[in-house]
């Protein structure tokens, strides 16, 4: 029995690589490809060409955003939980001309600077409206008749 258990131990033990290992979501080395980009020089080919097609596109302002996130094992006797080893957003932002306006690296460190603020969205109607009481009148007057049904009453 005690041999068996120790066959199986070894072969545990010995599975188990002392290598992390890594999972990287996004594109691979921003910040690389972030000394190649140039301000008023580089277009939005350019940097198609350079990084690829971005993450994400903003809709209100021309911006562009490249996302690479790198999660690693952190040890064995954490049991597989990761720790995010590496967190770079690339913001690039382009003119009326296409050409690159500004670019901003973001890392992991700016990542946990981000302030939290805790504002409450105040609702624009109140429940003492007059046209609250007037629509909740005719919600009643309209659902009474399968009340009426539920309750057996004629």
């Amino acid at each position: 029995m005690k041999n068996k258990l120790l066959i199986v131990l070894f072969f545990f033990t010995f599975n188990c690589s002392l290598d992390r290992v890594s999972n990287t979501h996004g594109y691979r080395f921003v910040e690389s490809k972030f000394d190649k980009i140039e301000i008023n020089i580089t277009n939005k080919n350019d940097v198609r060409k350079i990084i690829g097609p971005p993450s994400s596109i903003s809709n209100f302002d021309n911006k562009w955003f490249y996302i690479e996130r790198n999660k690693t094992n952190q040890s064995l006797f954490k049991l597989g939980k990761k720790k995010i080893a590496k967190n770079n957003i690339l913001v690039l932002e382009f003119n009326e001309f296409g050409m690159v306006s500004d670019k901003i690296l973001l890392n992991l460190d700016d990542m946990n600077k981000v302030k939290r603020i805790d504002k409450k969205t105040l609702k624009k109607y109140e429940q003492d409206d007059l046209l609250f009481n007037i629509l909740s009148t005719l919600k009643e007057k309209i659902n009474a008749p399968t009340r009426r049904k539920k309750s057996g009453g004629p």
